[in-house]
Order: C-alpha cells, then structure tokens, then sequence
C-alpha cells in the first residue's frame, strides 16, 4: 500500500481525502507545529503549512526543533488584486528525516510586516533584505533591512503587480 506521506497523490485516489489528511495529523513537521498550522496541504509533492503573521517565528522555532534544520529559501508572491495580498513562503529541509517542508503566511496590502526569522535562521537574512527590495514587504527585528538589488535611491518595489512597467518618475 502507498504511504500517503511520501506519495499523497496516489494515496488519496486510493484511501481518499479523509485518510491522508490523517497521515498528515502523524507527519512530525504537522505533529511539532499543530497548535501554529491554520492549514496542512500538499502542494507539488511538498507538505506545506499555513501559518499565522504573528506566529513565524515560533513555527520557525518548532520546525528547527521538528528537525527541519536546514533553511533553503524565502520568496513571496503577490495576488494583486485579492487580499491578503502578499503571500511569504519559507522553504524547509530536515537532512535527518529527508523531508521539505514550506511554512506560509498570507499578509495584507494595508500592512505588510512580518517577523523577522534570523534570530533562527541567520542564512534568512539576504533572502529576508531581497524579499524586502522587491515587494515591499518589512519583517521587523531584521538586523538590517535595506535594500539589497535595486540601488538606494529607487522608488517603489517592482515585483509587485501594481508597479508601473516604465517605473515611477
């Protein structure tokens, strides 16, 4: 029989819905990070959780403490016109359990702040400043948010969905 852990696609269409949501409830990253995860999914053959804003960095913290202690990577999407608007992935890797896992929060377009996660990861701070430069999104208690691709004096963020294409002038 298939795990539904390793192969949720083919589990599913098997055991159905109700039963890999189950495997998921025994998966240690969902086990260590259940009282943080407002939604467990699989997402392209990765198990992603969505967390709450002002909860990052305690899943951060129970994700390390889960063993996933390898941070590969933050990137954001932005969903102009829906709200929340800004949608921040952490990408995960535990060399021990052999597993990826990716933490998400969703933040609006009024108020685009999150934590900061380098006091768990210090390897977060460039991908943190990057995600700053490009769409505007702020994570407080960063040790130093500037920019870090466009030069100093550039006005606005460009991969946002509502930047001009010629720029501001």
């Amino acid at each position: 029989m298939p795990d539904p852990i390793t192969n949720p696609a083919t589990a599913e269409a098997i055991f159905g819905k109700q039963a890999v949501e189950a495997a998921l409830a025994d998966h240690a990253a969902v086990k260590g990070l259940a009282h943080l995860t407002t939604d467990a999914k699989w997402d392209r053959g990765e198990l992603t959780l969505t967390i709450a804003p002002e909860s990052i960095v305690a899943a951060a913290r129970a994700a390390q403490a889960s063993g996933y202690n390898f941070f590969e990577d933050c990137t954001a999407v932005d969903w102009y016109p829906s709200e929340p608007r800004f949608q921040l992935s952490y990408s995960l890797l535990s060399h021990s359990l052999k597993q990826r896992i990716r933490l998400v929060a969703r933040l609006d377009s009024e108020s685009p702040i999150i934590d900061s996660i380098t006091s768990v990861w210090p390897s977060a701070n460039f991908y943190e400043r990057e995600v700053f430069d490009l769409f505007g999104i702020r994570f407080a208690g960063h040790p130093r948010l500037t920019r870090i691709m466009m030069p100093d004096n550039w006005n606005g963020h460009p991969l946002r969905k509502d930047y001009p294409v010629e720029g501001y002038r």
